[in-house]
């Protein structure tokens, strides 16, 4: 059995409580131990900082799902200004599971999309853990076909651990649906940038990543599929999901190392939740950067760079 949480974090917080233990027995017997504790306080920090620095990719899997991590409406009220949610694909329903609509950044309009998890389990219940039905991904066509009519950059940012597999999603036209918005992104005559916030799972997120800049925050991961899934096809056993997480390359920096990324946003210690403001102004400031040169560029210019970006991933020489 697999473990579904991070919690390193607990048990440094236990050791932290175990070192205030003796600092207060210290000071209650009289005990001058200033210059231990002080040794100690930084050998913690050391070990907490080498950890951090050093997770495993099943770590940085567990990182991207942990329960405090911002989500993408967090992100979405940080960054622009004026934002107008917009509902619904005009055909069955609307999906909680991904949010659209329109905003101001920096004084461009843009379309703005994202997967949205929730805050506990009845928010998560209610959009679905993140993962879309057909109806979200035709949201998501409506809208990128509204924002290329009025000449509106699209930002998309992507958490979920991939699209709803469910059976009424599959009789709803849920492969169908995202082909759609992969086939529409790919020829958008507007500017469009990529986030991989946290876990980027399955066609479910690459529906959302066919861009023309890609970032990822530093502890995000994006792969084909969960590595639980391809641990239960592979081996026939989920329990190895933590030897599929190193085979799958699926953490920020193999994805820019395999050049499917450009670029990495570093996240504070412990993770964007640890200080999300810094997060999010980092994020901010690339987002605003890459629009500007993307924005200098003409049409056709731009799609041509697309085509040219998307065919060549996973194009390998061999000595």
């Amino acid at each position: 059995m697999v473990k579904r949480h991070f919690d390193y974090e607990e048990k440094y917080k236990n050791l932290q409580g175990k070192f205030e233990e003796l600092q207060e027995l210290s000071r209650n017997l009289q005990f001058d131990l200033t210059d231990e504790f002080k040794l100690m306080e930084e050998k913690m920090k050391d070990i907490r900082d080498n950890k951090y620095q050093n997770l495993t990719p099943w770590e940085k899997i567990l990182l991207s799902r942990h329960l405090e991590r911002p989500t993408v409406r967090d992100y979405i009220q940080f960054i622009f200004d004026d934002w107008i949610e917009l509902h619904g694909d005009r055909t069955y329903g609307d999906d909680r599971a991904v949010i659209g609509g329109i905003a101001n950044f920096r004084g461009i309009p843009v379309t703005v999309l994202g997967h949205q998890k929730g805050r506990g389990t009845n928010e998560n219940l209610e959009n679905n853990f993140g993962m879309p039905h057909p109806e979200g991904y035709r949201k998501v066509e409506r809208l990128i076909l509204q924002a290329e009519k009025f000449k509106r950059p699209v930002l998309t940012f992507i958490d979920t651990p991939g699209a709803y597999p469910g059976v009424g999603a599959e009789e709803r036209g849920q492969a169908g649906a995202i082909a759609r918005v992969l086939m529409t992104l790919s020829s958008l005559k507007v500017p469009i940038i990529s986030t991989v916030t946290g876990e980027g799972g399955s066609g479910g997120a690459l529906a959302l990543a066919v861009c023309d800049r890609l970032l990822m925050l530093s502890n995000s991961v994006f792969s084909v599929a969960s590595a639980e899934a391809c641990a239960s096809i592979i081996w026939k056993d989920a329990g190895r999901a933590e030897e599929m997480a190193a085979a799958l390359k699926l953490t920020a920096r193999d994805i820019k190392e395999l050049g499917v990324a450009d670029e990495i946003i570093e996240e504070p210690m412990g993770g964007a939740h640890k200080d999300f403001e810094a997060t999010a102004k980092n994020l901010q400031d690339r987002l605003c950067r890459n629009l500007k040169e993307l924005l200098a560029l003409e049409s056709q210019e731009l799609i041509q760079q697309r085509y040219t970006r998307l065919r060549q991933i996973g194009r390998f020489q061999e000595n």
